[in-house]
């Protein structure tokens, strides 16, 4: 434990940028406490906290494009291709979605402060066929805002910060044993969670061709069409038949009748 400030210090830059460029990729492993950190060290003259955002900045903004591009050329399915590795996948998309349908390429200036929406809003915005300048614009100002935020934050509080790491130093391998423990719980807790939730969904699952033959049957099924107006926007393809009703608004709906057997699809 301590070498960690040495080791921060001459090859925190380093550090800095793949450990940003992997969340921005999508991995869930949070750069908040190493940006905070970086602008506390340069709160006591370790690091430069210019080059600190800078480096930070460089790095989200590769994984940006990134994904951005593979949401312009290959749509949706890239989405899919994020939730293997999310660890909340199954409700930050659509939290993603309604930030988007609100506030449009505004939503970008925030979503990096949101866990878990910053790694979908840039696929979606080439998704949802944003323009290349106005997705630099507002996702680099977003980026600035997040990278700046903190490390301004840690290098504001620099002394109190100095403080609490010399007692976490001082703890030696009881804190690292307590740090990677916290964080085993809280991945095992989200993940038994995920497979619970789908564990549920497969329950009441149907295939597409089992819905075909049952259609084909003439049976009386009512086929709900629950996708995000945006997902709606970018593939208009409904099921013959079906209703568009957005999942947002299916409570209280008083057009779908109780005892009937119901379909819904999304994405």
């Amino acid at each position: 434990m301590s070498q960690i400030v040495p080791f921060l210090i001459q090859h925190g830059y380093t550090l800095l940028f793949f450990w940003v460029l992997a969340e921005s990729m999508g991995l869930p492993i949070p750069s908040v406490p190493l940006l905070i950190t970086v602008g506390a060290l340069a709160g006591g003259g370790d690091m430069n906290l210019l080059l600190g955002i800078g480096v930070a900045v460089g790095a989200a903004f590769l994984g940006d494009l990134f994904w951005y591009f593979m949401g312009w050329r290959h749509g949706s399915t890239v989405l899919t291709r994020l939730c293997r590795i999310s660890l909340e996948p199954d409700s930050c998309v659509r939290r993603t979605e309604n930030l988007f349908a609100r506030f449009g390429a505004r939503s970008l200036l925030v979503t990096k402060f949101l866990p878990g929406l910053g790694a979908v809003s840039t696929p979606l915005a080439g998704i949802t066929g944003m323009g290349m300048p106005r997705f630099l614009f507002f996702d680099g100002l977003g980026i600035l805002f997040w990278a700046g935020g903190y490390a301004l934050l840690g290098f504001v509080f620099s002394r109190q910060l100095d403080r609490v790491l010399d007692y976490a130093l001082g703890m030696g391998r009881t804190l690292l044993v307590l740090v990677l423990g916290a964080l085993s719980v809280y991945i095992l807790r989200k993940y038994a969670w995920r497979r619970r939730f789908l564990r549920q969904l497969s329950v009441a699952r149907i295939t597409p061709e089992e819905l075909k033959r049952k259609l084909d049957a003439g049976e009386d099924i009512m086929v709900i069409d629950v996708r995000h107006a945006l997902d709606f926007e970018t593939d208009p393809a409904i099921i013959p038949g079906a209703i568009r009703i957005p999942f947002e608004q299916m409570e209280g709906r008083t057009d779908v009748p109780p005892g009937r057997e119901i379909v819904v699809y999304c994405t």
